[in-house]
């Protein structure tokens, strides 16, 4: 161990000027060192990132990497490049020469690498972490500029393979704690202050400029920091131009290590192995407060004359304080953790070294390991990760989501206890919430990721998916296992993993990169109907239609609502709408070709789904629909997701593997959930509000929407579909009947398509046997029926004269209490030609109707909870309900016969009908709809037919 004679500073009595300058070389020569080592760690052609970072910022030059313009601030204080740094600079850009700047000021004050740079933690895939801070006085313009310039010194050594990341600020900002990095940098957003200077006095490299005044503060006297400080600079000990101060390190505050914590929760999800470190010591931080903090220990080694860069490793000192307190504590499953996960944080692996002592990393590496008693086995199973099963992946991982977990109950214990918010901005917390939250959230359906980077790759060259039929006795649902050369292998060999269905085995095994391209597939389906072909389709749409996200979620993303990217629909997997038919060597074709309703038998041939889908916080999710409506269930789950991002329409992919109908399969259910999202979400916005009609299998599915929430109803036949579409609606709805939807009665279909709102249209299509008669009113509720053949004047004309007298009421009614203009009256006829239907206005009807003729009226009456009763007028004649009671009709009917001197026999018709308004007895409207006006008048018109 390299020592020295201590240093002691006694303020109270005098300081030498010359023990400040031993003092200051001490660091300088264990700074000196970790840089070195720094540039070791680094390829011979990233080197010269580290040895012209200062002279980038000290000149403005046009020939060195990040020049912008004329305009930047430049010049480190007190830099002076030497000839090495020069050769380096000429041999990047040639054109280069050192020229003199003059006596202006310089801009930036200190030039620092902080974090893993130089230490046992830094790998070849570990970032370069800069502090550059300049003058305080520099212009907003200044600084942006400033900033400009690092941003393009990053991209410059990013190509050179280097990661490197520059936070530009101030010293006296960074004192009081306005550091302005944000969450996704290094340093940790607004989630620390004082834990972060901890981390920056224990692992900083100092690479220009100003020396940190921390240096010269002893670590017994940090809490009179202030005060010696300004002792140092009033005396005149130290020239206030040559030191940097970021501030004194005090008892950290327990409102940062909330923020940090779960910050390094965030980060831990993706790399678990630095993050656990960091859990750890903030977790021992907070327990043992008389512990102290590693800072002031490497500044009292230091001190004492400790100056071997091993010895001050600042990965070396976080191990021993983690192993001390955790001895204490009897955790040695943590403490092994501990060791696991520094020793791959470190990135070397020593089983593979050919010569540990050349190499610094190994030599300290091999020590500890040494230390800890491990043997050749235990090293070169964490070396040969890139040989892990899934297994061993799995139990690792359980090993880190407990500890993450723990850590997680720890910090919210701790918030409970002290009753603080964590240091860190509300953003920030939903930022990182919702990253734990779609991490670690366990919900159905979704897929667990098992290897968050614990190892390279867990690809199999031989997967056997096995169908619990196969294996008498062992029930239902699919196993999977690895290179089964037997199908009675499966008596001894362990299975991967279990689960219900086939699709969501493939899927965890594709999403976890046990399934690639290269492996081989056995099955043994069993009873299953799948064969080896619809495994590999299965497979092949995985691999082109749902490529495995390549890292975490955005930030900008999981500071939105969860929206769906891909959804894949895996149809009749395991499932044969058609397998009654197949056993017998038949095969049933038809013209009737959509396959929602397929052939004169109206049969749906989607028996079930498996839906697969990727939202934006990166969740990947499987449902199976295997019982009752599962197209119906599968589709209305979507639009509940649609409705979150409404102008984002997911990526949709069917895959339907079924014998003989498989494209058509497909091919329909993309266009259905293509039309069926155009509609509630057109123009990128909605869900629109409106019913759109499904036909399968001889039954109806109206879907839409109550409140933002998709919902549907199911009709088992046509008439139970015009009821339903006949019921009062509060607005105006449209119905849309699917593209395939009411093949079999276009005329309604037609009908449905021609509904506008706020007027009142009538439609009639005559045959030889029957007029059809249907009746959109103002809100869009459908009223149909059917009349006996007769003229159009004959059919229309007392329907709209009842219309009209329903008008001319709302018109007067309307006028006296200033509403809305009346509504309009249109009449359409049906009628099929040229291969198509369409509508030819017959409005003309209206002004044809004979102005006297047979009135009949019925007056609505309603007493307390009776049913409705009426009170029918004929010509001045009155028929009450109280003095007729059950032979109403009847009496009406034989009065009707006398007034008809040809004693024929032909329909009578209402002329008007009056209801009361308190029909609803929840509710009192001014205005009933016409459907209900015209569901009361055929029902007294149909019984007054009857009697006659």
């Amino acid at each position: 161990m390299t020592t020295a004679a201590a240093i002691e500073l006694d303020f109270d009595e005098g300081i030498d000027r010359k023990t400040l300058r031993q003092l200051c070389d001490r660091f300088l020569a264990v700074n000196e060192a970790r840089l070195e080592r720094t540039r070791t760690a680094l390829g011979p052609r990233q080197r010269v990132v580290p040895d012209l970072l200062p002279l980038v910022f000290h000149l403005n030059h046009p020939a060195l990497p990040g020049y912008l313009d004329g305009h930047c601030p430049q010049g480190i204080a007190h830099y002076e490049p030497s000839r090495a740094v020069l050769q380096a600079a000429r041999r990047e850009a040639r054109s280069f020469r050192m020229r003199s700047s003059g006596r202006r000021a310089a801009d930036i004050e200190g030039l620092f690498f902080m974090g893993s740079p130089g230490s046992l933690g830094h790998s070849v895939a570990s970032d370069l972490d800069v502090w550059l801070c300049h003058r305080p006085d520099l212009s907003g313009t200044d600084v942006h500029r400033l900033e400009r310039k690092a941003e393009a010194v990053s991209v410059w050594a990013a190509r050179l393979g280097v990661e490197l990341n520059i936070f530009v600020f101030t010293a006296e900002a960074f004192r009081r704690g306005r550091q302005e990095a944000a969450v996704t940098g290094e340093n940790c957003g607004s989630a620390q202050h004082f834990l972060l200077l901890d981390e920056f006095y224990r692992t900083g490299v100092y690479l220009a400029g100003c020396y940190p005044l921390w240096w010269l503060i002893p670590s017994e006297f940090e809490a009179r920091y202030k005060a010696l400080a300004r002792q140092l600079y009033e005396y005149r000990f130290i020239r206030a131009d040559r030191f940097i101060d970021f501030g004194p390190v005090p008892r950290i505050p327990v409102a940062e290590f909330l923020g940090a914590g779960v910050w390094q929760l965030y980060k831990g999800i993706d790399s678990p192995w630095k993050s656990i470190l960091k859990l750890l010591l903030i977790e021992c931080y907070a327990r043992d407060r008389q512990g102290g903090l590693l800072s002031l220990q490497f500044k009292s080694l230091i001190f004492m004359g400790v100056t071997d860069p091993d010895r001050l490793d600042p990965y070396v000192l976080l191990y021993e304080r983690l192993a001390s307190w955790l001895d204490t504590t009897a955790a040695p499953r943590r403490l092994d953790l501990v060791r696991r996960a520094l020793y791959l944080k470190s990135g070397v692996p020593l089983s593979r070294l050919e010569s540990v002592g050349t190499h610094w990393q190994g030599r300290l590496l091999q020590s500890l390991v040494a230390h800890w008693g491990w043997d050749e086995a235990d090293v070169r199973d964490l070396d040969n990760r890139q040989a892990w099963q899934a297994s061993d992946v799995q139990a690792l991982r359980r090993r880190v989501v407990s500890e993450l977990t723990h850590s997680y109950r720890f910090l919210s214990r701790l918030a409970r206890h002290h009753s603080v918010h964590a240091a860190i901005r509300p953003e920030d917390m939903q930022r990182l919430g919702r990253k734990l939250y779609a991490a670690f959230q366990r919900k159905a359906g979704k897929v667990e990721r098992i290897n968050p980077n614990l190892a390279p790759s867990l690809a199999e060259e031989n997967l056997s998916f096995h169908h619990r039929s196969a294996q008498p006795g062992t029930g239902l649902g699919w196993t999977l296992y690895r290179d089964l050369d037997q199908p009675s292998d499966v008596t001894w060999q362990a299975p991967i993993r279990r689960t219900a269905n086939l699709v969501e085995l493939m899927v965890w095994s594709h999403y976890n990169g046990l399934l690639t391209r290269g492996t081989r597939l056995n099955l043994q389906a069993g009873s299953s109907g799948v064969t080896l072909a619809a495994l590999r389709g299965i497979s092949e749409t995985l691999f082109s239609r749902l490529p495995v996200p390549s890292g975490p979620a955005s930030g900008e993303a999981l500071m939105e609502r969860p929206r769906l990217l891909t959804v894949l629909l895996f149809v009749n997997v395991a499932e044969d709408p058609q397998s009654h038919l197949r056993s017998q060597g038949l095969h049933k074709l038809s013209s009737r070709h959509d396959s929602l309703d397929f052939s004169a038998t109206h049969d749906n041939l989607v028996m079930a789904l498996d839906q697969v889908t990727l939202n934006s916080w990166h969740e990947l999710s499987v449902h199976r629909y295997e019982a009752g409506d599962v197209l119906v269930q599968c589709l209305k789950n979507l639009l509940a997701a649609r409705v979150i991002a409404p102008a984002h329409e997911p990526e949709l992919t069917v895959d339907c593997q079924t014998p003989g109908h498989g494209s058509a399969i497909e091919s329909r259910l993309r266009q259905l959930f293509a039309d069926v999202q155009k509609h509630f979400f057109a123009g990128g916005r909605g869900p629109h509000p409106l019913r759109y009609i499904i036909e399968m299998g001889q039954r109806f599915f109206l879907l839409h929407f109550n409140n933002d929430q998709p919902a549907f109803a199911t009709l088992e036949s046509p008439a139970a579909l015009l009821d339903y579409l006949e019921k009062p609606q509060s607005r105006f709805i449209p119905v849309v009947p699917d593209r395939y939807a009411l093949d079999d009665n276009p005329a309604l279909r037609k009908v449905l398509l021609a509904a506008q709102p706020d007027n009142i249209q009538v439609f009639f299509r005559q045959t030889d046997t029957r007029v059809d008669v249907w009746v959109v009113d103002e809100l869009g509720s459908l009223s149909h029926w059917q009349q006996p053949p007769s003229s159009r004047n004959q059919a229309m004309s007392p329907l709209l004269r009842f219309l009209a007298n329903l008008s001319e009421r709302r018109q007067l009614r309307r006028a006296l209490t200033e509403e809305a203009a009346d509504l309009s009256i249109a009449c359409r006829e049906l009628v099929y030609a040229r291969g198509e239907w369409r509508t030819e206005d017959r409005s003309r009807l209206w002004d044809e109707q004979p102005l006297d003729g047979f009135e009949v009226m019925a007056m609505g009456v309603q007493e307390g909870d009776e049913p409705l009763q009426f009170d029918l007028f004929c010509e001045e004649q009155e028929f009450s309900v109280l003095e007729y009671g059950d032979q109403l009709i009847p009496a009406v009917a034989h009065y009707i016969r006398s007034r008809r001197s040809s004693g024929a026999r032909y329909p009578v018709y209402l002329t008007d009908l009056h209801l009361p308004h308190d029909l609803d007895p929840y509710a009192y409207r001014h205005d009933l709809q016409t459907c209900q006006y015209l569901h009361y008048r055929n029902r007294i018109q149909a019984a007054l037919n009857s009697a006659l």
